[in-house]
């Protein structure tokens, strides 16, 4: 398993796939039915949102494994990466401002922040972090060489400057420019320039910016120290290495995703996340249209990379705009087309956790087939 999809990770969908053209409920239902069960997920949500504004919202397998209690419908999970979506709205409203340039250091922000072994501060621009192509290395690789790695730092609370000195530490950067490459330390570093810019925490511009503004009532940043998720929630689970035994992981310190990762949020709340996105409730057209420029993330997926979010082909010939999420517990893959569709797909481990290692492509052909659906 890499580092680079923890507390992150992209769209899961693993290439063209067949689409299932059927009735969206007995789809959705049968393949999320799929995605649970013995060597696979312990338990599954999802939110399907028609091109009508319609939402249907689906659960599979057992949401606390000790109680055999089932998934709450829309329950609250943590999101992983789907928070860079947030993080680079905030970003990108203040650009809109004026207070911030895309194309500007980040040493006009952050002087002497980033000082890692062959690294030009200078070269890299705000653009660069939110379409990681600045070439920094990514702290989590350090953090998480193996599965087992995660257990110690399940109730570690970092702040965001101990987690720029893991990135520092490194000798494994690039030069800016070089082409896409993810790192969570981008996200860290663009959530930092934020709070200088505005001088307020960043757990309080996601929230006033994004969160409250377009009536997001399940989605919250978590508050230094904050272990539990909040109101109802599906339990997470993360398989020790050393025993083979699936453990509860829902309680667990996200401070080292910060901005990178770690928002909680619903399979509803981020459809309509993105539906705000989309439909220019967030951004004003310039910066949406910023948002929506993409380079590749590599040259045969099709998958492209924009500030924030990750574009991919369907196998019905349109695009879905989104971005997944990592992290022990819990693996999202959220994504919208612009015909007003939305699909949200949540398990509670990650595939790393799981010993059916096809059950990614299903995840990804359950989406597929939410968004192409007729």
């Amino acid at each position: 398993m890499t580092t680079a999809v923890v507390a992150a990770g992209g769209l899961a969908f693993a290439g063209p796939i067949p689409a299932a053209h059927t009735e969206p409920r007995d789809a959705i239902q049968q393949g999320l039915d799929e995605l649970v069960g013995v060597d696979r997920h312990p338990g599954a949500l999802a939110a399907v949102r028609d091109r009508r504004g319609r939402t249907r919202h689906y659960t599979a397998g057992v949401g606390d494994l000790r109680t055999g209690a089932p998934v709450p419908t829309n329950g609250r999970v943590r999101i992983g990466s789907a928070s860079k979506m947030f993080t680079s709205v905030v970003v990108l409203q203040l650009v809109g401002e004026g207070r911030v340039e895309l194309d500007a250091s980040i040493e006009t922000y952050l002087p002497g922040l980033v000082r890692g072994k062959g690294i030009d501060a200078g070269r890299i621009t705000v653009r660069r972090l939110l379409q990681h192509d600045s070439g920094l290395p990514d702290y989590t690789d350090s953090m998480f060489k193996t599965m087992g790695d995660f257990l110690p730092h399940q109730h570690v609370y970092l702040e965001p400057r101990e987690l720029l000195d893991l990135a520092n530490a490194r000798e494994d950067g690039r030069a800016p420019g070089g082409g896409w490459s993810y790192s969570n330390t981008n996200y860290v570093l663009a959530g930092l320039i934020a709070q200088r810019v505005t001088g307020r925490p960043f757990n309080e511009l996601v929230t006033a910016r994004v969160i409250q503004r377009i009536g997001l009532r399940d989605t919250y940043a978590p508050g230094v120290g904050e272990e539990e998720i909040r109101g109802r929630h599906p339990r997470g689970y993360q398989r020790d290495p050393a025993t083979d035994e699936l453990l509860d992981f829902t309680r667990m310190d996200p401070s080292w995703g910060w901005a990178a990762g770690q928002l909680v949020s619903t399979p509803g709340d981020l459809n309509t996340f993105l539906r705000a996105l989309l439909d220019g409730k967030l951004l004003e057209p310039a910066q949406l249209a910023q948002l929506r420029t993409t380079i590749p993330t590599d040259p045969e997926s099709g998958r492209g990379y924009g500030l924030g979010v990750f574009s991919m082909p369907l196998s019905c010939g349109k695009v879905a705009w989104g971005h997944g999420g990592d992290i022990p517990g819990y693996s999202t893959t959220s994504a919208t087309t612009d015909d007003g569709r939305a699909a949200t797909v949540v398990v509670t481990s990650l595939t790393g956790s799981v010993k059916d290692e096809s059950v990614a492509a299903d995840r990804g052909a359950l989406v597929d087939a939410a968004l192409c659906a007729n």
